[in-house]
């Protein structure tokens, strides 16, 4: 036990020498400039790396057909209307046939399918959705009229 303590008040007493020594080589070391041109050198072969990858990574994800997914124009979005926030009413087509959709935050349901279509999805919408969608379910439009 002694000769542990022995020991440690040694290299307690010692640590101001080592300390001196220390610094008297760095002293002694000439201060040397940093060196701009290799560091420059290092950050372009850096960034040319980051955006070799960041190309290739591109490319792969093009060449991936599950990714990318092909566009046969299957199903189409014919119109949507917002009700809230996050909530929406959208008609799709598929097939011939036209769905109303209700589409909140966490859920997607199947409001209606339509026999007949409500609303030609060639043509470019005309802001008549309502009023179709309105008659096809069977209650009538009523617009608020104004009493100026």
């Amino acid at each position: 036990m002694w000769s542990k303590l022995v020991g440690l008040s040694v290299l307690f007493l010692a640590s101001p020498v080592f300390a001196e020594e220390a610094v008297k080589a760095e002293q002694s070391a000439p201060v040397r400039a940093p060196d701009t041109m290799g560091t420059l050198v290092s950050l372009g072969i850096g960034l040319l790396a980051v955006i070799a990858i960041i190309y290739g990574c591109a490319w792969i994800i093009r060449r991936m057909n599950g990714m990318t997914g092909m566009n046969n124009n299957a199903i189409k979005v014919v119109s949507v209307m917002a009700l809230g926030a996050r909530e929406r009413l959208v008609l799709i087509e598929v097939g011939g046939q036209q769905m109303l959709l209700g589409i909140t935050p966490s859920t997607i349901r199947t409001l209606h399918v339509f026999d007949e279509p409500v609303v030609d999805a060639s043509n470019p919408p005309t802001g008549d959705f309502a009023r179709g969608l309105q008659g096809m379910i069977g209650k009538s439009w009523t617009s608020p009229t104004r009493n100026d």
